[in-house]
């Protein structure tokens, strides 16, 4: 349940959009997890890192889709998506995002992977709402 919990985070990151009626949950994952990993795969973040991010959008979708066919919509359109920004047709397209915020945004779900791991029994002392050891201060503090 911890990875539930810390991928809950990077799905908050992927899934909210601003405007209603853009389509469902896992529709939007899909293409915001294309669009992010087809321009990583582009900017040259190493396939090892692009493949496993890839595989936990795979997971938000599975989470997140009411059943197959929405399941299946979405992964059929991650697909599109990663492959136009991955190599888009057009050296100006609307596709092709600045490496330096793509490397900056992938990091940043790439830390949730992290944080996920690190949440596991036994790893680490951290959830995924951040550090749950208790407080740097004494008693009097504050008073």
């Amino acid at each position: 349940m911890p990875f539930l919990a810390a991928t809950a985070a990077a799905a908050i990151l992927l899934v909210a959009s601003p405007g209603a009626g853009s389509g469902t949950d896992a529709a939007r994952l899909a293409a915001k997890g294309g669009f992010l990993l087809g321009n990583a795969h582009r900017c040259g973040i190493p396939t090892d890192r692009v493949v496993r991010t890839g595989q936990l959008i795979r997971e938000l979708i599975i989470a997140v889709a009411e059943d197959a066919h929405e399941q299946e919509s979405a992964t059929e359109r991650f697909a599109k998506v990663f492959m136009a920004t991955a190599a888009p047709d057009k050296p100006d397209s609307k596709l092709i995002a600045s490496c330096a915020v793509v490397s900056s945004e992938f990091e940043k779900l790439e830390g949730h992977v992290v944080t996920a791991e690190a949440s596991k029994p036994g790893v680490g002392e951290k959830s995924a709402a951040g550090n749950t050891g208790r407080p740097n201060f004494r008693l009097g503090d504050g008073e």
